[in-house]
């Protein structure tokens, strides 16, 4: 079993693509090529944001970005020429069932950029269709092993939507949810995930309410020898005291090393620029205060 990543690691993602293409701008997939050298365009400027807060004082060490290949193949060969951190995803864009965007061709995508984390988001529900979770979790074996066996490190985000019987015992009451049953969902995923002999370096973990919470993902997260891997806490699109208080929580628990922040630091910013009421200067700089800001949250709060 590979080391694990435990350096603090502060991440600012945006290698959503379907959601982000409809979201920001409208645009129906297949997009043409104008289309998609907009998204583009805007995707630059998010990463400009991201190299002012580390020029302002981020720790380039442990900042990093996570970008798609489809809008952001530039974007990924300029962070890797610059020495930093990079990310990359290898699944199909707004799939409820994890498959590689690349299908077998997985391999050749990620050497061609040499990203230093390869990333996957799952859906998985323990309480879900047990064939799904099965199929998903051989495909995951298959590119964990690939990384360890290639010198990448393997970043899992976990994602546990509910199940409608499961939403239907709680009223339709999505908080209750999130705050009373998907912790542990979350950590029973978390160990059927390992024992089918996927073994992430970093988990992505949604914001959790609660510290208990957060003490126990970390728990089996680092069971039975896996003390170097780390957590890190998304922020779910949610406003910023939201973020922030989930920034807190988690930064006080050994096992929490960062976090990955996309559109809470980029998506107001973007809107504003693609109306023409913020300049792409003003758009960047506004990205880098909320990356600094979660980064100076989390440190603070990990040296309390």
């Amino acid at each position: 079993m590979k080391a694990g990543y435990d350096k603090p690691l502060y991440v600012l993602p945006f290698d959503h693509r379907h959601s982000y293409g409809s979201e920001v701008f409208g645009f129906k997939p297949p997009m043409t090529r104008e289309q998609v050298a907009i998204v583009a365009r805007s995707k630059m400027v998010i990463y400009r944001g991201f190299k002012k807060a580390v020029a302002d004082g981020v720790p380039k060490d442990r900042a990093g970005i996570l970008v798609d290949e489809e809008f952001g193949a530039d974007i990924l060969h300029d962070s890797v020429q610059h020495g930093f951190i990079t990310c990359m995803p290898t699944e199909k864009s707004g799939q409820k069932e994890f498959d590689f965007e690349f299908g077998d061709d997985f391999a050749k995508h990620i050497e061609e950029f040499r990203p230093t984390f390869v990333k996957v988001l799952v859906r998985y529900n323990p309480e879900g269709d047990a064939a799904t979770n099965q199929r998903q979790n051989e495909r995951l074996k298959r590119l964990c092993d690939y990384c360890h066996a290639n010198g990448r490190y393997y970043m899992f985000e976990l994602l546990v939507p509910p199940e409608e019987a499961q939403l239907k015992r709680l009223g339709g009451d999505k908080k209750k949810y999130d705050l009373e049953v998907r912790p542990q969902l979350m950590a029973q995923a978390l160990r059927e995930i390992q024992d089918a002999g996927v073994e992430p370096d970093v988990w992505k973990i949604e914001g959790l309410d609660e510290k208990k919470d957060c003490v126990m993902i970390a728990e089996v997260a680092r069971r039975a020898g896996r003390d170097r891997v780390g957590c890190i806490v998304l922020g779910r699109g949610e406003d910023e005291q939201k973020v922030l208080h989930w920034l807190r929580t988690a930064a006080a628990v050994p096992g929490f090393t960062g976090f990955a922040v996309g559109r809470s630091s980029f998506l107001e910013p973007i809107l504003a620029l693609r109306n023409g009421t913020m300049s792409e200067d003003t758009a960047a700089t506004e990205i880098a205060r909320r990356f600094q800001l979660w980064t100076d949250t989390f440190e603070q709060a990990r040296h309390a």
